[in-house]
């Protein structure tokens, strides 16, 4: 029991020690954390708009040259998708038969 008493007092210091520095680190940081999050936000909706205009941008190119019925007619990306794999696939039977 005397080894209890003295090791509690130095485990509860060094339980406060270490609360007392998270707890003001945390004060000073968190308006940085903040910033630093909403500049990550930022920037990965950024990357996430340039990769859609990318995408978007290549499938116009190929939606230009898909034939379509009528012409004016646009596609969906799916769509898109679709009728280029049916249109590589017929290309490629009739060079074979060719």
């Amino acid at each position: 029991s005397p080894a209890r008493t003295v090791l509690a007092p130095r485990e509860t210091a060094a339980r406060r020690k270490g609360k007392a520095r998270r707890g003001r680190g945390k004060a000073r940081n968190e308006g940085l954390l903040s910033k630093q999050k909403r500049s990550r936000r930022m920037k990965a909706n950024d990357r996430e708009r340039n990769r859609m205009h990318h995408l978007n941008s290549a499938l116009d190119a190929l939606r230009s040259v898909l034939p379509t019925f009528p012409d004016d007619a646009k596609l969906t990306k799916i769509e898109t998708l679709r009728f280029a794999h049916n249109y590589i696939w017929a290309l490629t039977q009739s060079l074979r038969l060719a």
